[in-house]
């Protein structure tokens, strides 16, 4: 039996790059978004649980 996994985007469609270089919105970096389509689902996953709320609570 396969497992399948299908995280979605982060994107909530604010999509303006602040001073610092991350998206207004979702808080990716640049290269973040251009390599959401090539990552697998653990590295979404992880974006999404750990990187992206430190970043959203000013803790990069």
């Amino acid at each position: 039996m396969t497992t399948f996994r299908a995280v979605l985007s982060p994107c909530i469609g604010v999509c303006q790059l602040s001073d610092d270089g991350l998206c207004m919105g979702c808080h990716r970096t640049n290269a973040e978004i251009a390599r959401w389509s090539q990552m697998n689902d653990d590295e979404r996953l992880r974006l999404m649980e750990d990187v992206l709320p430190k970043r959203e609570a000013g803790l990069r």
